[in-house]
C-alpha cells in the first residue's frame, strides 16, 4: 500500500511555565497544516532543567480534542507502566469521542527511570517492561470492546520501539502505526522482521503505517522509498518554534499528489 506523506508535530510539554503556551502552539500547528499533533507521556523534562516546568499527557489530550477541529491527536507515546490498561482504554475511548474520532493511541514500554521512581511505579528491566506492555495490550484491547458507548471508530494504535523479537511482534499483532528511531539500514532489516511477524500472526503487513522522526527534507525521500509515510518534528517550550514544521509541511505538499485527510 502506498500512502501519502504526513507530517506530525510533537509538542513536548516541557519548559512551558504556562499551559497557554502549549494551547497557542496547538492552534498554530493546526493552522499551519500539520496532520497530527502529538505530545509525550513523561512527568519531567527530558532535556534542560530536569526539574523544570512540565505538564501531564492525557489531561492535555482532552484539551487538544476540544481545541482542534481537523488534526489527529495522540501521545508519542504513552508509557506502558503508568496506568491500569482498562482505565487507559476508557480514557482513550473518551478522548476519541471528545475529538470526534481523531485520537491515535500511542503506546510504548517506557524507559525514563525518573518518571517511575518519582511517581512510585516499578521501573523493572527492559524485559519486564516489555512483558507488561504485552499483557497490557491484551487487556486494553479487550476493554475497548466492552465499553459503552463504543469508540467512534477503531482507534488506531501506534506502538513505538524497535525490538525485533518482542516489540515488533506486538506491532504485528496490534498496531496500525509503527514508530521507530531506526536508521535506513536498520529500518530495512526491521521491516523484514516485521513482515515475518505479520505472516506468523496472520496480519496484513500493509495496514501498518511506518513513522519516524523528521530528519530534514534531504533524508525524507530516502525514508519514503523505504516505506515510511509519517514524519514527526519534535518542538519544545517555551517558544514552540514551528519553523522546521513549516519546512516539513512544504516538503509534504510538494511530494503528495493530493491533500491528506486522516489515515490512508
Amino acid at each position: 500500500m502506498t500512502r501519502p506523506a504526513r507530517i506530525g508535530v510533537q509538542l513536548q510539554p516541557q519548559h512551558a511555565p504556562k499551559y497557554g503556551l502549549i494551547r497557542d502552539a496547538v492552534l498554530r500547528s493546526e493552522d499551519a497544516g500539520v496532520d497530527i499533533v502529538f505530545n509525550w507521556d513523561h512527568f519531567y523534562p527530558l532535556t534542560g532543567d530536569p526539574d523544570g516546568a512540565h505538564f501531564e499527557c492525557w489531561t492535555m489530550l482532552g484539551a487538544f480534542a476540544e481545541q482542534t477541529e481537523r488534526v489527529e491527536i495522540g501521545a508519542l507515546v504513552t508509557g506502558g507502566g503508568y496506568r491500569n490498561p482498562e482505565l487507559l482504554a476508557d480514557m482513550a475511548r473518551t478522548v476519541d469521542h471528545i475529538s470526534g474520532g481523531r485520537l491515535i493511541l500511542g503506546l510504548g514500554a517506557g524507559w525514563f527511570e525518573k518518571d517511575y521512581d518519582e511517581y512510585g511505579y516499578e521501573f523493572g528491566t527492559p524485559g519486564t517492561r516489555l512483558a507488561l506492555l504485552k499483557e497490557n495490550m491484551a487487556r486494553l484491547s479487550a476493554r475497548l470492546k466492552k465499553l459503552n458507548p463504543q469508540p467512534t471508530r477503531e482507534i488506531p494504535i501506534l506502538i513505538g520501539g524497535g525490538g525485533e523479537k518482542k516489540t515488533l511482534r506486538l506491532v504485528a499483532e496490534y498496531a496500525h502505526l509503527w514508530h521507530t528511531f531506526a536508521d535506513l539500514d536498520s529500518l530495512a532489516r526491521k521491516t523484514k522482521v516485521l513482515a515475518d511477524h505479520c505472516a506468523a500472526v496472520g496480519t496484513d503487513e500493509s495496514r501498518i503505517e511506518r513513522s519516524v522522526q523528521w530528519q530534514g527534507a534531504e533524508q525524507a525521500s530516502a525514508f519514503v522509498a523505504a516505506g515510511v509515510s509519517l514524519f514527526t518534528v519534535g518542538v519544545s517550550g517555551p517558544r514552540y518554534d514551528l519553523s522546521e514544521v513549516e519546512r516539513a509541511i512544504r516538503w509534504r505538499d510538494e511530494v503528495n499528489p493530493e491533500p491528506v485527510s486522516g489515515l490512508a
